[in-house]
């Protein structure tokens, strides 16, 4: 253990902060999500399983952000654009969003606000930030990622969010922005994440990277991000591995 964790240290030798993707690596967006359907959406929405509406809202995620990202539209909060992901799930699933009172409607939305973590991800982040600064890059935006850190106790240094690097992951911009505002060279950041193409867009623009195995994010019959695809500093099972491992 000792000579793994030395080996893996020496990998993000020079690295003095980690950044952290949110949905799916630190909190557990799918269970969280499904369990606020299941209370607040249930009357509207007595046949759909919560599970498979969670699924349904969060595939509107990156067609949404794209259209900002090609150009589309402007730059546009990720709580408007989960606002609208919702009414276009309704209307697919055959309700009409006009059929359910707005102020459901924002406090159904306002369940992005309300993740839980993963087991791991405060005791984890707690040893992590004896050594480095911690801090998430997301494409949330900062109301929601501090609402989320506040509800479930996440020790960030900073809290970071889209609007801040005005650009939406994988746009080189949303990771050299935020290490711009840290005040760091991207090699010595290193982007923490459960996803292989957001360690890849990490990579491609020089910061160092650490992937964190979450086989469950999309439930138990999860295929994609399995396993680590790409040459990363860092595999870890979870943030205390990640911690033993590095700090």
């Amino acid at each position: 253990m000792k000579r793994k964790r030395a080996a893996m240290g020496a990998r993000l030798e020079g690295v003095e902060a980690l950044v952290f993707d949110m949905f799916g690596t630190v909190v557990d967006w799918r269970e969280s999500m499904a369990a606020e359907v299941a209370t607040l959406l249930a009357e509207y929405l007595p046949t759909v399983d919560p599970r498979e509406f969670a699924d349904l809202w969060r595939a509107e995620y990156q067609p949404s952000m794209e259209r900002v990202r090609n150009g589309s539209r402007a730059f546009t909060r990720l709580d408007v654009l989960h606002r609208e992901n919702l009414e276009t799930v309704l209307d697919r699933l055959g309700v009409d969003p006009a059929t359910i009172p707005p102020p459901v409607l924002d406090e159904a939305n306002l369940s992005w606000h309300r993740l839980n973590p993963w087991p791991d991800s405060v005791p984890g982040l707690t040893r992590l930030k004896d050594r480095f600064i911690i801090a998430p890059l997301s494409n949330a935006n900062v109301r929601l990622a501090l609402d989320v850190a506040k509800r479930a106790q996440l020790p960030w240094d900073a809290i970071l969010g889209a609007e801040v690097a005005g650009a939406y992951k994988p746009e080189p911009a949303a990771y050299l922005r935020t290490v711009e505002i840290l005040g760091l060279a991207p090699d010595r950041v290193a982007m923490v994440a459960a996803h292989n193409s957001d360690l890849a867009a990490a990579s491609d623009v020089g910061l160092r990277t650490v992937f964190v195995r979450r086989a469950t994010e999309h439930g138990p019959n999860q295929t994609s991000d399995l396993v680590p695809d790409g040459p990363w500093d860092v595999v870890a099972e979870d943030f205390e591995d990640l911690a033993d491992q590095i700090v």
